[in-house]
């Protein structure tokens, strides 16, 4: 089969992936260098590759038909492509359809009738996979997906120089973009690879434990001390400690504080001190909201935040192990804040049932964005209204 055109769609499961999918579909997710939709275009060499996905986000993420005449394969949003997957799905015929352990993993098409029901010639694919299903396993994979996009990334590549005055361990293992400035900083990849993206900057005394990686124009600031696994979006903006994380694009959490097995989305700014717990006191599972379920799920023994786009909060903020706080809040108080803070919340403990209102969220949402050269799109507007009137 020559040239299909592939589709990555949404399960109803995305919703267990809330707060991040209110505003994305799922193969917009980051996890390791690159979203999952950036995955599969390097992987299958094929760009842009299209959504399908919930009818309020397809203005922003949209849907691109095949040409004429041309199969469709449709893979799921959720899965990360390895070379065993990559394969199988290649090779798929019209007809066919893949599955795991009874769950759908792509299909072959003819037409734009993606999920008519029809006899289908079944695959079972026996290799080992990674999905992200639930939000807390953006952070719990993300040292595989660093180490394997750092290969994707950098495979027959040279690293541009390091600036004397920086100290390298395993340097076959560390990568620098073209742009990028690395300032009197010890970069250890003995643990795992590092990436410095196309004009990111690490200050001075900055110490980085691989596997790491920072997107164009990501930022640490002076003295900033990073564990693998974490991985910062393009123009983020981090300080302090921070271990096993993955921020979105455009996220600041530019001061002093800790910061654990956390994952916050796009356009959030952590108040100077923010502190987030991911390991309870009494060493025991930590349970997390599960916003579409409307019961709390194990997510393992260690759980920082889940912040949703468009989240602040003020200084000195302090997070129980696995908060979930939804988008476009604004959360402040000297207390700690609920474990669950439903989208569009204001305040914290002592303001529990506030509302942001609309008018000003997206006033405020669009000023963060401003602060680093963005706008406030129709599109966004549309996706945040929804979101706010459920």
């Amino acid at each position: 089969m020559k040239n299909p055109h592939y589709i990555l769609f949404d399960t109803p499961e995305r919703d267990q992936l809330y707060p991040f999918t209110h505003t994305r579909p799922v193969a917009a997710c980051r996890i390791g260098l690159l979203t999952i939709r950036e995955k599969w275009e390097k992987w299958l060499k094929v760009s842009p590759i299209g959504y399908f996905t919930m009818d309020y986000l397809q203005p922003k993420f949209p849907l691109i038909k095949a040409p004429q005449n041309t199969v469709t394969i449709l893979v799921n949003g959720h899965l990360l492509p390895s070379a065993a997957v990559v394969k199988t799905i290649r090779a798929l015929q019209p007809g066919q359809e893949l599955y795991k352990n009874g769950r759908l993993l792509a299909k072959a098409v003819s037409g734009d009738d993606f999920f008519l029901p029809a006899d289908q010639a079944r695959i079972d694919f026996e290799d080992d996979i990674i999905r992200i299903d639930q939000p807390w396993h953006i952070a719990q994979y993300n040292d595989a997906a660093l180490r394997d996009d750092f290969a994707l990334l950098t495979r027959g590549r040279k690293s541009a120089p390091a600036a004397a005055g920086n100290t390298l361990l395993n340097p076959k293992q560390i990568f620098i973009e073209p742009g990028a400035r690395v300032s009197c900083s010890i970069l250890n990849a003995e643990t795992g690879p590092i990436y410095i993206g196309k004009d990111a900057e690490v200050m001075e005394g900055c110490t980085i434990r691989g596997p790491f990686g920072m997107a164009t124009g990501a930022v640490l600031k002076m003295g900033t001390r990073v564990y693998g696994a974490t991985s910062l979006g393009e123009r983020c903006v981090v300080g302090g400690e921070v271990k096993n994380s993955v921020f979105f694009n455009y996220s600041n959490k530019a001061h002093d504080g800790y910061l654990g097995d956390a994952v916050i989305g796009e356009w959030c700014n952590l108040g100077a001190g923010t502190t987030c717990s991911n390991l309870k006191n009494n060493a025991r599972e930590v349970r997390v909201w599960m916003e579409a379920k409307n019961e709390a799920w194990s997510a393992g023994l260690k759980c920082g935040v889940l912040m949703g786009d468009y989240s602040r909060c003020g200084i000195n903020t302090m997070f129980n192990t696995g908060t979930v706080i939804g988008v476009s809040c604004n959360v402040f108080g000297g207390d700690f804040p609920p474990k669950y803070l439903p989208s569009f919340s204001w305040g914290g403990q002592q303001h529990a049932g506030e509302k942001y209102r609309l008018t000003e969220a997206l006033r405020d949402a669009g000023a963060w964005m401003q602060l680093k050269g963005q706008a406030l799109t129709e599109a966004d507007q549309q996706i945040l209204t929804r979101i706010f009137h459920g």
